[in-house]
């Protein structure tokens, strides 16, 4: 049922869960204290909503001990941050970005006078926060031993609860009833550029809080996925390919669906079917325990007994997590050890492109001990069509 009202605040009990997990990982890793930049990992531990991520000149950051969190703000967050209780002590500084970075490096130091601890910022793999090497000098100045807290976050942040499937679930419905209803109003001639813009505005009067660009293409065989949508018109023929970027809850829908100019040939409906259907036995076939590498190898035997040409692989991977990013460790990519877990959301999307059209259902799963549960509803049986 699509939403009526905004996102629901993330509950205490599910902040607290979050913190006590971050902080059995600091632990293991000897890290003394986090200093977080990115806005995913401030929203995630925190809650904390502000329209100031639009700016870059007086930046808010997180600092995460084993006895206190604190929101290290600028003096104009004050009246947003001081509107109700907060789960989080706050520090505020003057001026801007170096400013902020003094600030950081002033609690860190008055917790640990000696530098004799660990502390760890959020640059790395798969994580692009606010960059600055007043951060980094600051710290390291003092004596601190400095590193990448991105692998500790990662194991924090891969594990999701109910709550967090939830959200995910209700977005991926918001995308899913925007992506049939401007289909089915579509006709050929129509531009990329129009049906982007007619999917994103049903996914905002559908209930999401954000339509982020959408990658929209139009063709038969000019496979550029990255290029922007533009003023190409849809001719019978043509397939049209389309990845969601729209969030509710914090929590983007990232899935792949596809539609064609015009009725298809038959080799066209069975290469749909064959590859819809080895998709979701893929994804089926998914449990906690198994590696990366296992259920890339599970696809690699399924493409083969499909009888299928070989798989698009531009890509490494033939899937990723998901969660307050659009793509999330893990990757789903051959040899990878990585474990599955319980708490997982994964995507699954094997791509096949063949006589100049494109084939590929992504299909996301929440991975529980007793096997997964699909937080959005299959692709259509029917090859989608736009006449």
């Amino acid at each position: 049922m699509l939403p009526v009202s905004p996102s629901p605040d993330v509950p205490t009990t599910e902040l607290n869960r979050r913190l006590a997990a971050v902080r059995r990982e600091m632990a293991d890793d000897d890290i003394d204290v986090l200093v977080l930049t990115d806005q995913k990992n401030v929203e995630y531990f925190t809650d904390y909503r502000t329209l100031s991520w639009g700016y870059h000149s007086r930046p808010l950051f997180l600092v995460i001990d084993q006895r206190d969190i604190r929101v290290i703000a600028n003096k104009i967050e004050s009246r947003n941050l001081e509107s109700r209780q907060r789960a989080f002590s706050i520090v505020y500084y003057s001026g801007y970005l170096a400013e902020g970075a003094r600030t950081i490096a002033d609690e860190v130091r008055a917790r640990d006078p000696s530098a004799a601890g660990k502390a760890a910022v959020d640059y790395g793999q798969d994580m692009a926060g606010r960059g600055s090497l007043e951060i980094v000098d600051g710290l390291r100045a003092q004596g601190h031993h400095l590193e990448s807290a991105t692998d500790l976050l990662w194991r924090t942040r891969m594990i999701k609860s109910p709550f967090e499937a939830d959200l995910k679930r209700v977005s991926f419905e918001i995308v899913n009833a925007a992506f049939d209803d401007a289909v089915s109003q579509a006709r050929l001639g129509i531009t990329e550029i129009e049906l982007c813009r007619q999917i994103q505005a049903r996914i905002i009067m559908n209930g999401a809080e954000r339509a982020d660009p959408i990658a929209m293409t139009f063709c038969r065989g000019e496979f550029n996925y990255g290029r922007p949508p533009g003023l190409h018109a849809l001719k019978a023929g043509q397939y049209v390919w389309t990845d969601f970027r729209s969030t509710y809850g914090g929590y983007p829908a990232d899935r792949n669906r596809i539609a064609r100019g015009g009725p298809p040939e038959n080799w066209e409906i069975e290469a749909y079917g064959r590859t819809r259907a080895l998709t979701a036995a893929l994804a089926n076939g998914v449990r906690a325990g198994m590696t990366c590498g296992d259920v890339f190898g599970a696809f690699e035997q399924l493409w083969q007994d499909a009888g299928l040409p070989p798989a698009y692989g531009l890509v490494s991977r033939i899937g990723h997590g998901g969660g307050l990013d659009i793509t999330e460790p893990p990757s789903i990519s051959k040899g990878n050890p990585e474990i599955i877990k319980s708490g997982m959301i994964l995507h699954l999307e094997p791509k096949l492109e063949i006589g100049g059209a494109v084939f590929q259902f992504e299909e996301v799963i929440f991975v529980r001990e007793e096997g997964i549960e699909f937080l959005s509803e299959l692709s259509p049986e029917q090859l989608p069509i736009i006449n």
